[in-house]
């Protein structure tokens, strides 16, 4: 297990070092530890159990900046290549990828994102939440429990059951082949950390200690944290809304009190240095044609809705090829999603938008108040984007009308949130929700409906580990 299990320094900075130098400050950190011991080899047996990618002593902002930078870069590298290959927002056009695509996956496919999540994510985020609660640190302690929130929806929306309740204990000599939690009643924790973490921010006394510029999401502005908040719950009410008014009526009330404009988008905005680029960036960069984008699914759908957005999310021209000829970006995805500092998005107004629709029509069937928020989200989506008004106005008029069969209209909703959601995780998780957009498979058999647990739990937790296919068990919302 990467959360505490079989890790040694040494070896963490070899992973590093394969995965394309993903944040300096974490191989400066790692190589600070390793100089700080004997030997890599004599501590092989007496640290074996120690995770050495946890910080036992740190500050919060360090933690902090260290945390959402590691989750900028698990979601924006591993979760956005492999959901994006399998939802065909991409296209895997050799090697490794191209295997990918045609669904020959393996468990040693997932041992990277899962390891990134659990240690550089959460375990850090883990000793975030204690050190903040110990110091009466409220504001961090808040954050660091949205985080924490956050990262376990990733987990739990791809893998379903995931250790949780018995992990980040191995370093203090506690459990170390965890339980997998039951994914329903995970999302009630991922509930709780939300509210716990909200009541943190809502507390007047922010502690003597308070985030700033290590808070690159937010700034440390604990208002708009409490919006994000929101928008994750009421992105988990949506997940679960099918033939379910409670959910769905409590994803609206959610969506109402969480983002008001792209201004409260939630993002993280890489650097311009080559070692702390864009994971996109540094993907085509070291991968150059690995991964192709004019000849994916969404680029046909883009074409035949003649939509305003595919010089922004493709460049034909250059797809396959290296650094393109502004020096910006390699290959086909142009700057908003492949620059070098483009920013990785978590959650996002246009996604709030979208929500509102589909949450009007599973409650009430009301269409034209579900289009009003549709065409709404078209709009902020493109603006964000940078297209002109001419050009959303055109589109609107030609695709912002919904069906008046709720069906019908729930998946051209889903069609609109699929492309808006370019290259999130998120939107695999909304096809396989709605069935929308309709994909044709690209290999044989069906299109996957989850990820594979890794073959580190299988090889160093198996009495624990669930058996898994790409297709059982489904996660519990995939209804």
């Amino acid at each position: 297990m990467k959360y505490g299990i079989k890790r040694i320094t040494c070896d963490l900075i070899k992973k590093l070092k394969r995965e394309h130098m993903k944040q300096y400050k974490f191989l400066l950190i790692a190589i600070a530890i390793c100089l700080s011991v004997a030997s890599c080899k004599k501590d092989f047996f007496t640290g074996v159990n120690i995770n050495p990618n946890a910080s036992t002593t740190s500050t919060p902002d360090l933690l902090l900046a260290t945390v959402q930078a590691a989750l900028g870069y698990t979601q924006g590298g591993d979760f956005s290549r492999y959901s994006s290959l399998l939802d065909q927002q991409v296209f895997g056009y050799q090697n490794q990828t191209q295997v990918f695509y045609k669904y020959q996956i393996n468990a040693g496919n997932f041992d990277n994102q899962w390891g990134d999540i659990y240690t550089s994510v959460m375990e850090n985020n883990y000793t975030l939440i204690q050190l903040a609660d110990e110091k009466g640190y409220n504001e961090y302690s808040g954050i660091s429990r949205l985080l924490m929130a956050y990262s376990l929806q990733l987990l739990v929306d791809n893998w379903g059951d995931v250790p949780y309740s018995q992990a980040f204990q191995a370093n203090k000599g506690g459990v170390i082949t965890p339980s997998f939690d039951d994914d329903a009643a995970l999302y009630d924790t991922i509930m709780s950390l939300i509210n716990i973490g909200t009541t943190f921010l809502n507390n007047p006394d922010a502690g003597v200690l308070t985030p700033g510029s290590d808070d690159v999401i937010y700034n440390g502005d604990a208002g708009k944290w409490i919006k994000f908040g929101h928008a994750l719950k009421a992105r988990l009410y949506i997940h679960q809304s099918k033939d379910d008014a409670a959910m769905a009526t409590n994803a609206l009330a959610e969506a109402n009190m969480a983002f008001t404009s792209s201004a409260d988008n939630a993002q993280y905005a890489f650097g311009n240095d080559q070692t702390s680029a864009n994971p996109w960036y540094q993907f085509g960069r070291d991968r150059q044609a690995y991964i192709t984008f004019s000849n994916s699914t969404i680029a046909d759908m883009l074409t035949n809705l003649d939509d305003p957005r595919y010089p922004v999310f493709i460049d034909p021209d250059n797809d396959g090829g290296a650094l393109s000829p502004s020096g910006t970006y390699f290959g086909g995805l142009p700057d908003y999603y492949g620059a070098v500092n483009a920013p990785v998005e978590l959650i996002t107004y246009d996604e709030i938008l979208f929500l509102k629709a589909e949450a009007t029509l599973r409650l009430s069937g009301d269409i034209e108040a579900a289009q009003a928020f549709y065409q709404d989200e078209i709009q902020a989506d493109m603006r964000k984007l940078g297209i002109s008004g001419a050009d959303i106005d055109t589109y609107i008029a030609a695709n912002g009308t919904l069906p008046g069969n709720v069906t019908d209209a729930i998946a051209k909703v889903s069609l609109q949130e699929y492309i808006a959601l370019y290259l999130n995780p998120e939107a695999f998780t909304l096809w396989r929700r709605t069935g929308s957009p309709n994909l044709t498979p690209t290999g044989t058999g069906n299109i996957p409906r989850r990820y594979i647990y890794p073959q580190t739990e299988y090889s160093y937790n198996p009495s624990n580990t669930p058996q898994s296919t790409l297709y059982t068990p489904k996660i519990f919302w995939d209804k």
